[in-house]
């Protein structure tokens, strides 16, 4: 038999849980609206918590940043997923599309960590841990005559980065659309593969 302190114990534990989930959420949203530095206070109104309560479970706002980078980073995971295809012209196409999808549905959070990543560790940390995950993913399927051509391979890779795909939306102000067409374009034209047929 249980010892009748566990069940409250572990009502504690869901509760705590469930206040850092909302917390999180509350972090999520606000930023997703375009608040890209929200108060604690905002993200305690938004969670429906109480302001010590966000601060027992972070310590400070670079935590509270770090966490929802974390979360976001599972976005990312779908990048890893087998390709349909099995030529690597059509795996580059599917990884474009990835990209491009994930980055605009990022785009919110990528302007928030842009402005904090100097100042936090944890975003920074995570930052260089994606770029990394990401240039590797595209080594494994492209060719060695482009992985091994440095010029042509750090072009692509420089294509297919969302700091591209944010000056195309933001800076020129391009649509999602048209965006995304320059970069399927061009990644294609530099890998060779201009008569993939899901180019046109």
């Amino acid at each position: 038999m249980n010892p009748p302190d566990v069940l409250p114990a572990d009502g504690r534990r869901l509760r705590s849980q469930n206040s850092r989930n909302a917390i999180v959420a509350a972090m999520l949203e606000l930023v997703a609206e375009g608040r890209i530095t929200p108060s604690a206070e905002e993200v305690a109104s938004r969670a429906g918590v109480g302001l010590r309560t966000v601060f027992r479970h972070f310590s400070d706002m670079e935590s509270l940043y770090a966490a929802m980078t974390g979360r976001l980073a599972e976005h990312y995971e779908m990048w890893l997923i087998p390709f349909d295809s099995v030529e690597w012209q059509g795996q580059l196409v599917e990884a474009i599309e990835r990209r491009t999808a994930t980055y605009e549905r990022l785009l919110p959070f990528k302007r928030a960590g842009d402005a904090h990543r100097h100042m936090s560790p944890a975003i920074q940390a995570e930052h260089v841990r994606m770029l990394g995950m990401m240039r590797q993913r595209l080594r494994s399927f492209l060719p060695r005559e482009i992985t091994d051509d440095v010029v042509r391979f750090e072009t692509i890779d420089l294509m297919l980065s969302f700091e591209a795909w944010q000056r195309l939306r933001d800076e020129q102000g391009l649509s999602v659309d048209v965006a995304r067409r320059i970069v399927l374009r061009e990644v294609l034209r530099l890998a060779g593969a201009e008569n993939s047929a899901a180019a046109d």
